[in-house]
């Protein structure tokens, strides 16, 4: 590793680790990034507080401002929105929802090298949807109609200039829920036959008794990316490489790494350890999953495939000194090499 290049680590400049190498967070604006990636002074008195309840217990937020992005991609090179998981951007009647507005935001900060991966809302992917504490069966699962018209379209309305993909991801299906790989197969082969041809879909499925043979053939049939997920429930990031041959499935020659919780801790474990998100947590990131994110990276490299680190605060505590220690490593390896 070079002294720039160990300067830049220093002060979390990521935007020159490789030209393959796109790091990135999951969603953006914490005011626990001050003073690594945020300027304190800049948004005193526009900080924007909430509370969040999570697993019974109420945490207070620190929001900065849509603005913010401008800093954040001084740093990176492409940011996660995941709060469009949540909603569709049109409703039912082709009216703008408050995340159509929101993207709009974003759009007045981005500078043309900037790129964004957008989570498609659940309500398209999700089998089950939890309602008032209870899981129900969801009416609109793998709707193309929805997906093309009241997320797709509109997305790339707004987005065109920086949308580098979608996320596709499906919850975790217990065994007395669970579908059969042959018949998820069928059920995506059908979908992505039916929505608009892209090479930026990638799709994360989260039941590891899923990862298999027929959906791996469906995926590659589409040319749709296998999202590598470091989650709760889901086996090593090496071993769900190696089921699906360590092939990057993706038409568009990208892949994406998403370091999202440590393994066998639930979400709402992970949120109240790393609240409020500006250290890392002893004993709570894994090293291992730092290894086998590098191995990636390089074997994307080396197959001429985009390779897109996608960190959340709840892996480790904080993104960004986990972004770090990954960059730091992957130089080091790259040295090596």
């Amino acid at each position: 590793m070079s002294g720039k290049q160990a300067s830049n680590l220093e002060y979390f400049q990521f935007r020159e680790l490789h030209p393959d190498v796109f790091m990135g967070t999951a969603s953006d604006r914490y005011a626990g990034w001050i003073g690594q990636i945020y300027s304190g002074q800049r948004y005193a008195g526009n900080i924007n507080r909430r509370s969040k309840r999570i697993g019974g217990k109420s945490f207070d937020e620190e929001v900065l401002p849509v603005e913010s992005v401008e800093e954040y991609f001084s740093h990176f090179r492409v940011l996660e929105l995941d709060f469009t998981f949540y909603r569709l951007l049109l409703d039912k009647n082709g009216k703008s929802t408050p995340n159509l507005h929101v993207l709009r935001a974003y759009t007045q900060y981005l500078n043309k090298e900037d790129r964004l991966i957008l989570k498609v809302p659940q309500t398209v992917f999700a089998k089950r949807l939890w309602r008032k504490g209870t899981l129900i069966e969801n009416e609109e699962y793998l709707n193309p109609e929805i997906f093309t018209h009241q997320f797709y379209e509109p997305a790339l309305g707004v987005l065109a200039a920086w949308l580098d993909g979608f996320i596709f991801e499906q919850e975790y299906q217990r065994k007395q829920d669970r579908t059969s790989p042959k018949t998820l197969a069928g059920e995506l082969d059908d979908f992505f036959g039916a929505i608009p041809k892209d090479s930026r879909y990638h799709v994360e499925i989260r039941t590891d008794a899923l990862l298999s043979g027929p959906v791996f053939d469906v995926l590659e049939k589409h040319g749709i990316g296998h999202v590598l997920s470091h989650w709760t429930w889901l086996p090593r990031l090496s071993h769900q490489f190696a089921m699906s041959g360590r092939r990057f499935l993706n038409r568009g020659k990208q892949c994406i790494i998403r370091l999202m919780t440590p393994q066998g801790m639930r979400y709402e474990d992970a949120y109240s350890r790393a609240h409020p998100f500006n250290a890392i947590i002893d004993g709570m990131m894994d090293p291992q999953m730092l290894d086998e994110t590098v191995d990636i990276m390089h074997t994307a490299i080396a197959d001429g495939v985009q390779a897109n680190v996608i960190v959340n605060n709840r892996s480790g505590g904080n993104a960004p000194l986990i972004a770090q220690k990954i960059a730091k490593q992957f130089l080091e390896v790259k040295t090596e090499l």
